[in-house]
C-alpha cells in the first residue's frame, strides 16, 4: 500500500490514543503524519466556537471543576457556559473505557483558534507539510436554540473564525444535519462540503433530500460496498467512510479505493504505510 494516495483523517486527533479534541490529540496525529484533522465544533454562551464533540461537558471523558465526577449527563450545557467556564473542566484525565491505550492529561476543551494555531505552529517547526482540517459543526433541528444556535448563526460563527486562520482549500466543512450543509452551500458556494450519514436510506435519496452534489460523502464505514463506493465515485463525489479502527478494515477500504479514511488511530495508518512519512526538522538549527 503506497502512501499519499489516501487522506488519512486523525479522527477528533487521535482519540485512540490521546484524549479527543485536544491540542495534544492534534499534535500526535500530524506526527502520525495524517493529511487531515477532524475535529467537532460547538458554540458558548459568549459565542466562542470550541473544539468538541458534545455540547455539554460529558461525564464519560470529563471531570467537574473539582474533580469529582460529574453525575448528570447533560448538566453542563456548553451553549449555556461562557468558554470561561468551559475552560475549567479537565477533559483529559479520565480513565476512557472505550479507549485503554489513551493517555491520560490533564487538559481543557480548546477554542479552534488555539487548535489552529497550534497545528499551523507544529507543521512549521516539526513536521513541515500543510495539514488539512475537517471540521464538523454539531446541530440538530430539535437542539436548535436549547444546544446551539440555528444553522445560520452557528455557520456564520465558524466561518468567520476559520476565515482568520487558514485558507479555504484546506478546509472541509461537515455535518450530519443537512440544513447546514444546504446553508453552507447557498451561502458559501466555494468550501467544500461533506455529507455525513449514518442511516440506512439509499445514497440517491441521501443526495437527494441533500439537494445538491457534495465534495464528499462520509459515511459510517459499514454501511458502504465496493459498489457504492464505485457509484460514488462515477457520480464525481469522494468516500470518506468513518470510523475504522481495525487493520482488516483499513485494508479492505483501500482496496475498494475509498478516497480517504477517518480513524481513532492514526498510528495504525502509520504502521499500514498508509499516512506521509514525517522527517521532523532538526530544532537545533
Amino acid at each position: 500500500m503506497k502512501a499519499q494516495k489516501i487522506d488519512i483523517q486523525g479522527h477528533r486527533g487521535a482519540r485512540g490514543m490521546m484524549p479527543e479534541n485536544t491540542i495534544p490529540a492534534f499534535i500526535y496525529a500530524l506526527d502520525q503524519g495524517v493529511t487531515t484533522l477532524e475535529m467537532d465544533v460547538v458554540i458558548t454562551k459568549d459565542k466562542k466556537v470550541v473544539v468538541s464533540h458534545d455540547p455539554y461537558i460529558s461525564p464519560s471523558i470529563c471531570l467537574n471543576v473539582d474533580n469529582s465526577k460529574i453525575q448528570d449527563n447533560k448538566k453542563f450545557n456548553i451553549y449555556n457556559m461562557t468558554y470561561e467556564q468551559v475552560h475549567k473542566f479537565d477533559c483529559g484525565s479520565l480513565n476512557n473505557t472505550r479507549f485503554p491505550e489513551q493517555q491520560k492529561i490533564t487538559i481543557n476543551k480548546p477554542l479552534l483558534s488555539e487548535v489552529i494555531k497550534a497545528a499551523e505552529m507544529h507543521v512549521k517547526s516539526e513536521t513541515n507539510y500543510e495539514v488539512n482540517y475537517n471540521i464538523e459543526i454539531k446541530s440538530s433541528p430539535e437542539g436548535d436554540g436549547e444546544w446551539h444556535p440555528k444553522p445560520e448563526e452557528f455557520s456564520k460563527l465558524v466561518y468567520d473564525l476559520i476565515d482568520q486562520y487558514l485558507p479555504w482549500d484546506r478546509v472541509i466543512i461537515q455535518s450530519f444535519d443537512f440544513r447546514v450543509l444546504q446553508y453552507w452551500h447557498k451561502h458559501y458556494p466555494d468550501v467544500k462540503l461533506a455529507a455525513l450519514v449514518e442511516n440506512t436510506r439509499s445514497i440517491d435519496t441521501n443526495l437527494a433530500n441533500l439537494g445538491f452534489k457534495p465534495t464528499i460523502y462520509s459515511p459510517y464505514f459499514k454501511l458502504i460496498t465496493e459498489n457504492s463506493v464505485e457509484d460514488l465515485h462515477k457520480k464525481d463525489i469522494k468516500v470518506i467512510p468513518w470510523t475504522v479502527n481495525d487493520e482488516g478494515d483499513f485494508k479492505k477500504l483501500v482496496r475498494w479505493k475509498v478516497d480517504g479514511i477517518i480513524t481513532d488511530f492514526p498510528n495504525k495508518a502509520h504502521q499500514l504505510g498508509l499516512t506521509r512519512e514525517i522527517k521532523k526538522q532538526d530544532s537545533s538549527h
